[in-house]
């Protein structure tokens, strides 16, 4: 106890001296008039503040959000895999996502090329905000689109947004004001992305797996 009590007069005792050079000292004995109980200036024993420089998932998803290139070579490994032209999918994610791998709609569409949950399973696409696994899974519907149209462009594009079976029984766009804007959208950034074609005109050639 003896101890503790000298210890904490030492402490209570303790000052900052600062001798004519302008050299600091700590003692617990004034040698001079330029002395400060150490306790009484501001700030000495205030914590340092670290500047985090960490990357959070909002700060990480905003860079990527917009960016076409973020996802270049997912969409280039898909593409090659499903031989579907990688500017047409990245034309797709502009108009679904803009490239949000996040994203997801009110009715339920998810990440990057908006699968919808049932879509998904089907594609055997396990976390559809995996941008891998929503790219791979999305060019491969999309190439399921152009075959099952014959490669019409327009056509397929429908079948993607609204559906195949109801584009399949019109053999037309639906009359459908949302179906219409997004087709519009797609073969906007389409030919941004890859110059001027014909809208007709299909990357479909034969796949190289089914």
């Amino acid at each position: 106890m003896l101890i503790g009590a000298l210890r904490s007069d030492v402490q209570a005792e303790l000052h900052i001296c600062i001798d004519a050079a302008g050299k600091k000292s700590y003692t617990n004995v004034i040698t001079s008039g330029n002395c400060q109980p150490l306790r009484s200036r501001a700030g000495i024993n205030r914590r340092p503040q670290v500047q985090s420089h960490s990357w959070t998932a909002t700060t990480l998803r905003s860079r990527l959000k917009g960016n076409s290139s973020s996802y270049d070579r997912h969409i280039n490994r898909s593409a090659r895999r499903y031989n579907v032209d990688p500017y047409l999918i990245k034309a797709v994610i502009k108009t679904e996502s803009d490239f949000d791998c996040y994203a997801l709609s009110k009715a339920g569409a998810q990440g990057l090329m908006q699968l919808m949950p049932g879509t998904a399973r089907e594609l055997n696409v396990r976390n559809p905000f995996n941008p891998y696994e929503n790219i791979d899974g999305g060019t491969r519907y999309l190439r399921d689109m152009l075959k099952i149209f014959n490669g019409n462009l327009q056509l397929s594009l429908a079948a993607y947004n609204a559906g195949p079976t109801l584009v399949k029984r019109l053999q037309r766009i639906p009359r459908i004001p949302e179906t219409e804007r997004y087709i519009k959208k797609v073969l906007r950034h389409y030919k941004g992305y890859r110059g001027s074609l014909p809208q007709s005109q299909a990357y479909l050639a034969g796949s190289k797996e089914t």
